[in-house]
């Protein structure tokens, strides 16, 4: 079966509600315009409407003609803290601020399936539409379960869904088991000793030590790590000086650990600490560590993965859907989720090569009635589900 007819009928109310989310992106737990949008939508629908869960969350209700069970469906609706550079007409109008992963068509994904189970309320059970606030890395999931998400909405299964650049585009992804990884976040300070550029003995550069400590991390991963667990250390900030002839008094080093294993993670962690700490040393400084996790183990229960892989061959055919063996070693906070209610994540392919964090990113819109359609029939069919 392909796209939902209804859906794809109002396939062009998707696309300008997805531009206009576009034009007006939010970073995390400052999607109030965003929060209000949908909540108006969903409003206007029928749908009962649940406002404040991890701040600027979303919930909305659907009862269908008859009993079943609770399916829950989630989007998250945060911009990344970043400049878009793809020149579209309806580009970010908010300077350095831009929805440069595709958060945008998620929300309207979900929007497009809570409008088309409001219409037709063919189906059993109740549908829990959740909009999520946060995902890049704030902890979004995690601040609408402290809030009770579960306890005042519980849910059967639960979904979620990414898009996916690069993937072969209509096709939708399903990894059973552990999908994405782990993560924790670094910040390392050095205070070191500010001089004169051209008098280097009088300083303790932090500078110096900072290049030392970005190579002598990488070996964490080289040489403690097993070979056989899939594990990344990246350095993705280094902050210091502020003029051409000074030596700066300190630096600022951050990052992120990938893992899939938490006692690899532990261990990442452990030999980051013993790094910094014999760097201090070795040059006579103080090195700060501070790490914090941030993500946990994606992990899709497998019958659910079946499940929304079997929904996924009625909308877009057998040959495009795939069970993935392979794993991500990007992170995704629907885990923290997955770790409460038993559900699957999958990924759905597109048009374009640009990949998803790059100012260049474009999100191909032809796949929205696709990830609406598969929302909608994953409520059809599971809510009616024994």
């Amino acid at each position: 079966m392909p796209i939902l007819d209804r859906i794809a009928a109002f396939a062009p109310d998707l696309t300008a509600i997805r531009h206009d989310l576009h034009a007006h992106p939010e970073i995390g737990f400052q999607e109030h315009r965003t929060a209000d949008k949908v909540a108006a939508l969903l409003a206007g629908w029928g749908i009962s409407v649940h406002r404040g869960l991890g701040g600027t969350g979303v919930v909305g209700l659907l009862d269908g003609s008859r009993p079943g069970r609770s399916i829950g469906l989630r989007a998250d609706m945060d911009a990344l803290p970043m400049e878009e550079a793809t020149n579209l007409p309806f580009a970010s109008r908010t300077p350095g601020v831009f929805h440069g992963c595709g958060h945008d068509g998620h929300t309207t994904m979900l929007l497009g399936a809570a409008r088309y189970l409001a219409e037709t309320r063919d189906f059993a059970g109740r549908a829990v539409f959740i909009f999520q606030p946060a995902e890049e890395g704030l902890g979004g999931a995690r601040a609408m379960i402290r809030d009770g998400l579960f306890a005042r909405f519980p849910c059967d299964e639960i979904y979620g869904m990414h898009n996916w650049p690069g993937q072969t585009p209509g096709q939708i992804g399903v990894k059973p088991g552990a999908a994405m990884a782990g993560a924790d976040f670094f910040d390392i300070e050095i205070k070191g000793r500010g001089s004169h550029g051209a008098m280097p003995q009088a300083s303790r550069d932090p500078v110096l030590i900072g290049a030392a400590l970005v190579q002598a991390l990488q070996a964490i991963v080289a040489r403690n790590v097993p070979p056989t667990e899939p594990a990344v250390l990246s350095v993705t900030k280094f902050n210091a000086g502020s003029a051409y002839n000074v030596i700066p008094d300190g630096a600022l080093l951050s990052g992120t650990l990938r893992w899939f294993d938490a006692a690899t993670g532990a261990l990442m962690a452990e030999r980051l600490r013993e790094i910094c700490a014999g760097h201090a040393l070795a040059h006579g400084v103080e090195i700060g560590v501070k790490i914090w996790n941030v993500f946990d183990v994606l992990v899709n229960d497998p019958a659910r993965a079946a499940d929304m892989l079997a929904c996924a061959t009625e909308i877009a055919g057998e040959t495009l859907s795939v069970e993935k063996t392979e794993v991500q070693m990007g992170s995704e906070d629907f885990a923290d989720m997955l770790r409460i209610v038993p559900g699957a994540y999958c990924t759905i392919g597109h048009r374009g090569t640009v990949p998803l964090h790059n100012p260049g990113f474009v999100l191909d819109d032809e796949i929205l009635p696709l990830g609406a359609s598969l929302y909608a029939r994953l409520v059809e069919r599971r809510g009616a589900a024994q």
